[in-house]
């Protein structure tokens, strides 16, 4: 018997792993740091947190893995205990879910997901209020279950919001020229869906891996890695398309490749989406990771936009858009938000479709844009393995150091040294024990001063870095 079934059994306090609550969702390894029972509590935690706000009702969502029919049943039960009513969508993507909250009489929402991991991990994505709920709200967890969480019987009931999820999608695009598409939802969530997508887009349509399966057999649902765009690649070589599009395992986020097999880095296409934005919006804000090229930040105030740079994170993005009133915003693994024309959340399968009309309209392809592209050296992101217990502690020592010499940086999310030659950036990951450096300048010989200067930083806090 494990120690989550014990609690039930004796009515003790739950016990969640340690691992399990992050900064911006909670995640987990099936039956190893995530259980059943924890799907239960985690259902009556975030009920409570609910009804508290004065809400009666959440939607509640999975994707395709092998392990989330049983945390959505788990998880179901532990919301309705708490006193909601769950609408219960089935299978499909996290922004159908996002959608739900504007189409039901919903007072939040959660989803079932491991999003891009290995097929053995799973997790859930939550909001409340249409506002993400993440960081503190979900540290609390922990504290709620020795509190009286609230109690009722919800009801439960099924939902089919593919069609007029969309019909959203499509709302207000008309396609002037045919593309010709590749589409690789890699087995995801996005499967369930997409094919009633692409009957709303003229053009030829070619999908791959297009049934879900949680085993992911072709690549790893994780398309900000470029092995995993190899077959999408090939094919759109092969079959003279104008672009491939791929998604995550959850859908909330998209890679794409141009019709001569460049991948878009998420930066890049930003730039796509923000020069199109800014035909129409001159003076709009544009939000980007800390990870995200400054070629992109000093052209989109070349143009005339306000470019922002904020931390790392779905959650985080989220809540700036709406502080600040930005149209658009995006990060480098692929999350873009539209609040022009939508609402603002990260949707993989929206930011496909505003791809595809943009391009229908343009007398560039995407290959021209991507020749196009302010010319820059960068590293790829560059992950490297490090202790829970010092991977937040390093980049703080490195802060000390830097100013300790008088050599300024931004400390947004991590720390971000502009250099004569570019930038270099270390942040401590949120989701894995692990660092994440990258660096960016103008030439090859740049780019090779700004690595020796980050690995000097990396070396005085007996960490080793390989380039």
């Amino acid at each position: 018997m494990n120690v989550a079934h014990q609690n039930i059994l004796t009515n003790k306090i739950h016990l969640f792993h340690p691992t399990i609550l992050r900064e911006y969702d909670i995640r987990g390894v099936h039956d190893e740091t995530l259980f059943a029972d924890d799907a239960y509590w985690i259902g009556r935690c975030f009920g409570h947190c609910v009804k508290t706000k004065g809400g009666r009702a959440v939607a509640l969502c999975r994707d395709g893995r092998l392990s989330s029919p049983q945390l959505k049943e788990a998880l179901k039960n532990g919301l309705c205990e708490a006193g909601l009513d769950v609408y219960d969508l089935g299978l499909g993507p996290t922004p159908m879910l996002y959608f739900a909250e504007y189409a039901l009489p919903v007072d939040g929402a959660i989803m079932i997901t491991g999003s891009h991991n290995p097929p053995s991990h799973n997790g859930f994505k939550m909001s409340l209020g249409r506002k993400p709920f993440f960081g503190e709200e979900i540290k609390a967890f922990t504290q709620l279950l020795s509190e009286n969480l609230s109690q009722g019987q919800g009801k439960v009931f099924k939902e089919d919001l593919c069609s007029s999820y969309v019909n959203r999608l499509c709302e207000g695009m008309e396609f002037s020229k045919k593309l010709t598409i590749a589409w690789d939802p890699g087995h995801g969530a996005t499967a369930a869906v997409l094919k009633s997508l692409i009957d709303r887009i003229p053009g030829r349509h070619i999908l791959l891996n297009d049934e879900v399966d949680g085993n992911f057999p072709a690549h790893s649902p994780d398309p900000s890695d470029p092995e995993n765009l190899a077959q999408l690649r090939q094919i759109v070589l092969e079959e003279g398309c104008d672009l491939g599009i791929a998604f995550d395992g959850d859908g909330d986020r998209v890679a794409a490749v141009d019709g001569k097999g460049n991948i878009f880095c998420g930066d890049q296409l930003l730039l796509v989406f923000a020069k199109d934005l800014l035909k129409r919006e001159a003076k709009a804000t544009v939000i980007a990771d800390v990870k995200a090229s400054q070629g992109l930040f000093d052209e989109v105030a070349r143009l005339g936009g306000n470019p922002l740079m904020w931390k790392t994170g779905h959650s985080h993005i989220k809540s700036k858009m709406a502080e600040v009133g930005a149209l658009l915003a995006g990060e480098m693994s692929g999350h873009f938000f539209f609040k022009e024309k939508y609402y603002g959340f990260d949707d993989g399968m929206y930011a496909a479709v505003r791809l595809i009309h943009l391009l229908s309209h343009s007398p560039q392809s995407l290959a021209e844009f991507y020749e196009g592209l302010p010319s820059l050296f960068s590293t790829p992101e560059i992950r490297i393995p490090c202790e829970n217990e010092r991977k937040f502690q390093i980049p703080e020592d490195i802060k000390a150091r830097l100013k300790s010499k008088g050599i300024p940086f931004v400390d947004t999310d991590g720390v971000r040294v502009q250099l004569k030659d570019g930038w270099w950036l270390l942040r401590s990951s949120n989701t894995q024990d692990i660092l994440v450096a990258r660096c960016e300048a103008s030439t090859s010989e740049g780019l090779e001063q700004v690595k020796q200067h980050l690995k000097a930083k990396l070396l005085e806090e007996k960490v080793s870095i390989q380039f």
